[in-house]
């Protein structure tokens, strides 16, 4: 399968309560680097965040969750240092609300279908 490219990708999480340790995946971040491919996919669910977390911040939680996506497509500071590390450093651990899953891999033709693929798979459930 020679026109397979590699990717990686990691669910970007809502954790209201380290103690409790329930999350809501509200996106995804995957990086192609064969196809040169940043990209985000962001959507909040916000009744089953209410239903979670009711006192959390939505305002900020969405302008927080908005960076996700500029930072792939090269804008702000983090953005401008690159597809791989922008990558790494979206994905790098965070003990905050906000925070990514492990990063996993996989293969594709077309990294967009991938990453529409898992926004299905994991976060409009």
């Amino acid at each position: 399968m020679p026109d397979l490219s590699s990717y990686d990708y990691a669910y970007v999480r809502v954790m209201p309560s380290e103690a409790r340790g329930e999350y809501i995946n509200v996106g995804v971040i995957l990086f192609c680097r064969t196809k040169r491919f940043l990209g985000a996919r962001i959507e909040v669910d916000e009744a089953r965040l209410r239903a979670l977390a009711p006192e959390l911040d939505l305002e900020t939680l969405r302008r927080h969750l908005a960076l996700i996506p500029e930072i792939c497509a090269g804008r702000g500071p983090i953005g401008e240092l690159g597809q791989a590390e922008s990558f790494h450093w979206l994905v790098s651990p965070h003990n905050t609300v906000l925070r990514t899953s492990p990063v996993h891999c996989g293969l594709c033709r077309d990294p967009e279908k991938a990453l529409e693929q898992l926004m299905r798979k994991a976060v409009r459930i």
